[in-house]
C-alpha cells in the first residue's frame, strides 16, 4: 500500500490546457447518472476538448463507482497517459478516502497534470497538494456542472487552467471581518477537511488563505466543524478565511439567525479577514475554478476581492497533435 509522503516544499505546476486537448474523466468515489455524465462530455466537446474515459467507469460496487482497485488504477492510468492533458472527476459522493492507501503518489509527481474536482474529491485535492506538491483545482465536475447550461464559470475556468497570468475574483461575496492578507490558497469541502484530522493525510493549513464550503449542513453542524478545526489548532496559522456559497446550510426557513452570524462568532476573534459567498464547489450555478497551492491575496472591504497572484499552470508549446490510439467516446 502507498504511504503518505512528507510535505514537498517545491510546488509542481501542471502544463496549461489548450483547445483540442484530451481531457481524462475518472470516477474516484460514487457512481453517477449516466445521462448527465454523457451530457457533460458533450459540453466538453463543445468547449473544444476531447473527453476520454475508460469503459470501466460505469462499474458499480455498492454505492461506489466500482472497486477501490479499479478506481485507483483508473486515476493512475490517467496521470500516466501522455495523451491526457487534464483530469476531471465525474462527481464526488463518497469514496475518495479509500484511494489514499492505494494510489502511488510517485506516479503523480512524475506526470503533473491539471486535476479538477470538489466535494468528496477534496480528499484528493489536498493530499495531492500536500504529498506530491501538485497544484490542484477546486471546481466543476462532469456530471453536475458541465452537464448544466450555466454550470461552469467560464472566465475562471479559462484563467485557472489555460492562463499563466495573475487574475482575480471580485464581487458576489459578503465581508464578515475586514482586512487584507496574503497566503497560499487551500481548502475545499469543510466536512472532508475535518475528517482528515487525526490521520496521516491531515490537512496542512499554516500560512494559507483557507477556503471552506459545504452543502446541506445545518448551522450548528458548521459551527461544530469550525470549532473542531479551531480546537485542533488548524486555524492558528491561517491568514485569511473565505467561505463558499454554503448551499442549503440552514436549520429552517424561519431560523432567527444567519449562517454568517454563526461563522463570525467562531472565527471573528482570530484577527484575520473573512468573507462569505465564493461560488465554488456546491453551488447553484456557474461553478468557479480555484487553483489550490498558489499565492493569493484576500482583500475584505466593502467589496471582497480574491487576487490569484501566481498562475496555477505553466505555459507549454502548442499541442503536437492528437494520438489516434486514444479513443474518445461518443
Amino acid at each position: 500500500m502507498a504511504k503518505a509522503m512528507p510535505l514537498r516544499r517545491q510546488r509542481l505546476t501542471p502544463p496549461a490546457l489548450q483547445p483540442g486537448d484530451t481531457v481524462g474523466i475518472i470516477a474516484p468515489a460514487s457512481g453517477f447518472n449516466r445521462e448527465r455524465f454523457l451530457a457533460g462530455c458533450e459540453r466538453l466537446r463543445q468547449m473544444g476538448y476531447r473527453p476520454f474515459y475508460l469503459d470501466s467507469i460505469f462499474d458499480r460496487d455498492l454505492y461506489f463507482a466500482g472497486s477501490v482497485q479499479r478506481r485507483a488504477r483508473e486515476l493512475e492510468e490517467m496521470f500516466e497517459r501522455d495523451e491526457v492533458r487534464a483530469i476531471l472527476c465525474s462527481r464526488g459522493g463518497y469514496g475518495c478516502n479509500y484511494l489514499l492507501d492505494e494510489v502511488d503518489v510517485a506516479k503523480i509527481v512524475a506526470h503533473p497534470k491539471i486535476f479538477v474536482g470538489a466535494s468528496d474529491v477534496t480528499t484528493l485535492l489536498t493530499w495531492f497538494l500536500d504529498a506530491a506538491g501538485l497544484i490542484t483545482f477546486h471546481g466543476p465536475m462532469v456530471e453536475k456542472a458541465f452537464a448544466s447550461p450555466d454550470g461552469v464559470d467560464l472566465a475562471s475556468w479559462s484563467a485557472a487552467t489555460a492562463s499563466a497570468e495573475p487574475w482575480q475574483i471580485v464581487g458576489d461575496m459578503e465581508p464578515l471581518v475586514r482586512g487584507a492578507a496574503e497566503g497560499v490558497l487551500y481548502g475545499g469541502c469543510l466536512s472532508l477537511l475535518v475528517e482528515s484530522l487525526g490521520t496521516p493525510y491531515g490537512i496542512r493549513t499554516d500560512g494559507t488563505i483557507l477556503f471552506l464550503e459545504d452543502v446541506n449542513a445545518k448551522p450548528y453542524q458548521v459551527d461544530r466543524m469550525l470549532m473542531h478545526l479551531k480546537l485542533a489548532g488548524k486555524l492558528e496559522g491561517v491568514r485569511g478565511l473565505i467561505f463558499g456559497e454554503m448551499l442549503d446550510c440552514r436549520q429552517s426557513a424561519d431560523q432567527p439567525y444567519t449562517l454568517q452570524e454563526v461563522i463570525t462568532r467562531v472565527v471573528g476573534e482570530l484577527g484575520i479577514p473573512a468573507a462569505f459567498g465564493l461560488r465554488s464547489g456546491h453551488v447553484a450555478h456557474a461553478n468557479i475554478t480555484l487553483p489550490l497551492g498558489v499565492r493569493a491575496k484576500l482583500r475584505v472591504e466593502e467589496t471582497v476581492r480574491l487576487e490569484i497572484l501566481e498562475a496555477g499552470v505553466c505555459a507549454r508549446t502548442p499541442s503536437a497533435g492528437y494520438d489516434s490510439r486514444l479513443a474518445t467516446h461518443d
